[in-house]
């Protein structure tokens, strides 16, 4: 490690996108920026960008300065500013990074490292006097093969000490040149999708970094249409490209941005954001600075904030379990980290490196060489299309990394139950599809057996719409790899109109426009115990399929037994019941469920028949779709379905 004092730092080393002087007169390659909160950010997102005494909080002037009182000490390990190291010594050329800072003020800088286990290492530390000073650290990357981080605290004497901007940074240029693209699918939210662009645009970094923007509008309401467009449309100027095509969903909206990219753009990299995110714009750069610097061509993934807790990382990353052919956290983490509650320096899990089968489509950059190899995306409308192409970069040579400090904030799957209902049918058929493509096993291993059992689940649940879905998700599995861009149009409303068949798939404003339930709230307490053993919940079971032989309770169908909570909504509880309703998961209303024997038994028997049968023609399907994969996620075949979608109106959702 060298460190280097009281010699200039250029300021452009935070304003300049891609190369800035360090004291050492070296070209050097910014990768991520240190950034401090916006004003008004709470205490719980501030936590996110600095760990500091609730009493004793930075002040901070913008989003690379910040002032820290005197007596106090502000700590620069978090999430987004400390520095990833493990990934970084793991995955890219890099042996050691740059830590450049300019301060002024009396005070202490001390720099910090971790061990995989969440150890606590001090490296090296200095004191300024009181002048402006500019300091150029370079740190060694080798002690981080299992994982751990880099930060830096900063500590107040008697008088203030001011930080007036930081950065990460390579002592050297990228071997090869790059240019980013971003492709944006959005679906009737042109206000959320005027803020990404303005997003990319207000931050002078990332504005530079941007050589195209294609936006797939697949919506009623249009983009062109909506507030800020004008304003956004002016600042891309001839960068933006708006396509408006029927809605193919989150696979036709990301497909059509890879075509355009790959058609009219002669970018390296192409970038994929949803629509409904709040982004943090460093990340962008913080992304593609990895991807330029990767040994070879690599996914790069950001993490998934959660929106309405922002403070919450839903997932350091995720797999694919082979077995069952289901996505999971990755090893040694889990779901749902608060950094306000435990921040990054004492979250041991939170250090060590984690590998990952693919990264979600909120926030994704693919390397244009990946795009070119293996096709678009396959044509799954939502659901798994994000996954199956990591799986098949993957498989191509091209591994997915999901990069800790590169996160956009996103509504979590625990905000929302989209197994349930029309995105049920997607779920179920989506992934006997990945599952034909890439399963190692014959037959799927467990795949077919965990499917039934989660019909087994809908049905005891009430849920018949959702288990009526499930059987026509597993039909048109079995109709071969030629319906899947034949249905990509009409997938949607067909889910949405069979859902309607069934009461679980009527979303009600409140229970209150219901009679008073029947159950009082201790009986009600009662029934909402879980069974805890095997012997026990065998016999829950079968007590559920045995309900089903008795009669309704006279009114149970007009007058609910029970008002459930989302979250207490479980198959122990619901199958004890004639009638209930349950609240969203979106808390957004409620669905009145009631028991139908007859549709049970219907459903039931169309379930056993129809799983034999997917036990049955796996290996046939297998080998069937694996024939066809390079013809459903082709050039040829998308262009004829952006033509047809070119000429149809968007079917709403």
């Amino acid at each position: 490690m060298t460190m280097t004092t009281n010699e200039p730092v250029s300021p452009e080393l935070v304003s300049e996108p891609s190369l800035a002087e360090l004291a050492s007169g070296k070209a050097v390659t910014q990768l991520q920026r240190v950034i401090l909160p916006r004003t008004g950010d709470p205490l719980k997102v501030r936590s996110l960008y600095v760990d500091e005494a609730r009493d004793k909080r930075a002040k901070v002037a913008d989003r690379s300065s910040a002032t820290i009182t005197a007596g106090s000490e502000v700590s620069f390990g978090t999430y987004f500013n400390a520095f990833p190291a493990s990934y970084w010594r793991r995955w890219t050329v890099l042996d050691r990074v740059v830590l450049g800072m300019r301060v002024s003020g009396a005070g202490r800088i001390d720099v910090y490292r971790s061990k995989a286990d969440g150890s606590i290492i001090h490296v090296t530390g200095t004191t300024t006097a009181g002048d402006d000073r500019s300091l150029e650290l370079e740190l060694d990357l080798a002690p981080f093969e299992d994982g751990g981080w880099y930060w830096f605290d900063l500590t107040a004497d008697e008088d203030d000490l001011v930080l007036h901007d930081a950065a990460w940074c390579a002592a050297e240029p990228p071997a090869q040149d790059a240019r980013l693209s971003i492709g944006i699918c959005t679906f009737n939210r042109p206000t959320d999708c005027v803020a990404a662009l303005a997003a990319l645009t207000d931050d002078p970094v990332v504005d530079k970094l941007v050589s195209a923007v294609i936006v797939a509008d697949q919506g009623t309401k249009k983009v062109r249409d909506a507030a800020g467009f004008a304003e956004a449309e002016a600042a891309l100027g001839d960068r933006l490209s708006l396509v408006e095509q029927a809605n193919l969903g989150g696979s036709g909206g990301f497909a059509r941005t890879m075509h355009e990219m790959r058609i009219h753009t002669d970018a390296t990299h192409h970038l994929l954001l949803d629509d409904d995110i709040q982004l943090e714009p460093d990340c962008v750069a913080r992304a593609f600075a990895f991807a330029r610097f990767a040994k070879k061509p690599m996914v790069v993934g950001g993490q998934m904030l959660t929106l309405q807790d922002r403070s919450v990382l839903h997932a350091m990353g995720e797999v694919v379990d082979r077995e069952q052919f289901s996505w999971r956290p990755a090893p040694h983490t889990h779901y749902g980290h608060d950094f306000a509650h435990r921040n990054l320096r004492w979250a041991g899990m939170m250090h060590r490196r984690i590998d990952v089968d693919y990264a979600g489509w909120w926030m994704c950059l693919i390397p244009r060489e990946a795009i070119e190899e293996i096709g678009y995306a396959l044509p799954l409308f939502i659901k798994w299309d994000d996954a199956e192409f990591s799986i098949r970069a993957g498989k191509a040579g091209f591994p997915t990394v999901s990069l800790p400090g590169v996160a956009v904030w996103h509504l979590s799957w625990t905000d929302k139950d989209d197994t349930a209902g029309w995105q049920g049918y997607f779920h179920a058929r989506n992934r006997l599809v990945a599952a034909a493509l890439h399963s190692p096993y014959k037959r799927g291993r467990r795949l077919v057996r965990h499917l039934l059992r989660q019909d087994l689940r809908t049905l005891v649940m009430l849920q018949y719409g959702t288990s009526a879905l499930h059987h026509r998700a597993y039909e048109d599995f079995l109709a071969g790899p030629d319906e899947l861009f034949r249905s990509l149009p009409t997938a949607l409303p067909e889910a949405r109109k069979r859902q309607g068949d069934y009461p679980d798939g009527v979303v009600l404003a409140s229970s209150s426009d219901l009679p008073r339930p029947a159950m009082g709230a201790i009986q009600a307490e009662r029934f909402s115990r879980p069974p805890t053993t095997p012997l026990a919940i065998g016999r829950t079971f079968g007590a559920a399929l045995l309900h089903n032989l008795l009669p309704l309770r006279a009114g149970s169908h007009v007058r609910p037994q029970m008002n459930v909570s989302a979250q207490d909504a479980q198959w122990f509880l619901l199958s004890r019941l004639d009638s209930a309703t349950v609240g969203t998961a979106d808390g957004r209303g409620v669905t009145f469920r009631r028991r139908k024997p007859k549709a049970f038994w219907r459903l039931l028997r169309e379930s056993m028949v129809t799983h034999a049968r997917l036990y049955r023609e796996f290996p046939r399907m297998r080998k069937l779709y694996r024939t066809h994969a390079e013809q459903l996620t082709g050039p040829e075949a998308w262009e004829q379905a952006f033509q047809a979608g070119s000429r149809d109106p968007a079917p709403t959702a």
